[in-house]
């Protein structure tokens, strides 16, 4: 990395988060503009306000929750002051650098800025009531842009508390409410424009169930169905929009190919119970701990595999850095493992844990969801036999890892029960030859059935 760069990435790292216009005055009101909070971001949709308007804030104190391309990240203040006004509020986009609220001292006349701006912004959702528990964990999750439940009425969709007649429900909330039998009609929401989201279902339930429904629910019948379903449009979050668009991508301009791999699991499995034995429950590893340092050995014996085709040439790294699936509300984040060929099982668990826990929590920083050489996808937990997985550019392969299943197979003349794993390369073929992506599945199957040749 060359100097100029190094002060680039450096600069990124300290100013990412805050999106103050200059160095504050402490008696100068000024525009809070939208930070760049990853380094591919362009622009973000505002998730949440946590201060209102009026409010004080201290700094490195979280203003908001913002949806990037990435994932949903906090947005925190450099120094401290009050939110004088908010300019876009909750579900609203903002450019990078486009001004987003006015910060500076309480009392202070902003009609200036108000009018540079043009603010006629709406204002924010107010953050939630203090207090603990899993509701309020919730309240720090934008709602997910799904489609309703079919389960949800039609009577449902109209409410006189809400806007304009109509009620607005969260597809989780929506989904919630399905599940534990409740009545949407006796629910007020809290979220923008009276819009029901999970934290109003996790209160009626935490309130001994007030809410739910005593009226027995209407019998199906054809009659009751009259023309097309009802259906409702929202706008995707960044993130999904994002998947989109690396996925067209990826299937688009890339030549892909896939192969496919049985492995005999039941020596893996054998070592991970002995290794087990003399762990506490806390430090245990998973079969997929394992997968991972695999695929990371592997790599640094097929260097065509552990490597990105980009303007017209092949990038070979040095390390292997493993984007590991972990699946959130709003979509799939990769999470990495950087230099897994170069770290044991117990820190690789340790880290995936730590990743995982985070992404769920939308707390990871973008280093540590980007810059990924090669990438796993593990669905064996959810009863997926084998599939294929998209590539994730610049990447040139990810493997799809099904789950280890009993299976006849025939050993020395006789047939006896194996766990097979089923695994699926998907290979950019500007990079990986067919023979270079089988020759690394051998070296990965041959590592996983004979777990002493990681010891070589």
């Amino acid at each position: 990395m060359s100097a100029m760069s190094a002060k680039h990435e450096d600069s990124f790292r300290r100013k990412r988060r805050c999106g103050h216009e200059c160095p504050r005055s402490k008696n100068m009101a000024e525009k809070f503009l939208m930070p760049k909070l990853s380094p591919t971001m362009e622009e973000g949709q505002i998730s949440r306000w946590v201060k209102n308007e009026g409010d004080a804030f201290e700094a490195n104190e979280t203003l908001a929750e913002v949806d990037t391309d990435k994932a949903t990240m906090e947005m925190t203040a450099l120094s401290g002051g009050t939110l004088l006004k908010i300019l876009k509020g909750a579900g609203d986009t903002a450019a990078l650098g486009e001004a987003i609220a006015i910060t500076g001292k309480a009392g202070e006349d902003i009609s200036a800025l108000l009018k540079e701006v043009g603010s006629n912004g709406k204002k924010a959702e107010p953050p939630a009531s203090a207090g603990g528990g899993d509701a309020a964990k919730s309240a720090t999750q934008p709602a997910a842009k799904e489609t309703t439940p079919a389960a949800i009425p039609q009577s449902a969709i109209t409410n006189p508390q809400s806007n304009g007649g109509r009620m607005i429900v969260s597809p989780i909330a929506a989904r919630m409410a399905a599940d534990n039998g409740i009545d949407l009609r006796s629910i007020s929401g809290s979220g923008p424009n009276g819009r029901i989201i999970k934290r109003d279902i996790e209160e009626a339930l935490a309130g001994g169930g007030t809410a739910r429904s005593t009226a027995t629910p209407k019998a199906f019948t054809p009659s009751t169905i009259v023309g097309a379903s009802p259906f409702r449009d929202e706008n995707t979050s960044k993130m999904r929009q994002v998947i989109a668009s690396r996925l067209a991508e990826s299937l688009g301009p890339i030549p892909t190919f896939y192969l496919t791999v049985e492995i005999e699991m039941d020596n893996v499995v054998a070592m991970r119970k002995q290794i087990n034995a003399s762990l506490d429950d806390d430090s245990k590893i998973s079969v997929n701990d394992i997968i991972v340092k695999v695929a990371a050995m592997s790599l640094m014996k097929h260097p065509f595999v552990n490597a990105s085709y980009q303007d017209k040439t092949i990038k070979f790294y040095e390390q292997a850095d493993i984007g590991v699936a972990v699946a959130i509300d709003e979509g799939l984040i990769t999470p990495v493992v950087r230099g897994a060929n170069l770290k044991g099982f117990a820190e690789i668990s340790a880290e995936i844990k730590d990743l995982a826990a985070k992404a769920k929590a939308k707390k990871l920083q973008p280093e540590e969801y980007t810059g990924a050489t090669f990438s796993i996808s593990n669905l064996g937990m959810m009863g997926i036999k084998e599939f294929t997985a998209i590539i994730n550019p610049p990447e040139a392969a990810i493997i799809a890892v099904g789950g280890a299943n009993p299976m006849p197979v025939v050993r020395d003349g006789k047939v006896t029960v194996r766990s097979i794993m089923n695994v699926t390369m998907s290979c950019d073929h500007r990079v990986i030859d067919g023979a270079t992506g089988a020759r690394f599945l051998q070296t990965f199957k041959q590592m996983l059935e004979t777990p002493a040749l990681m010891l070589m």
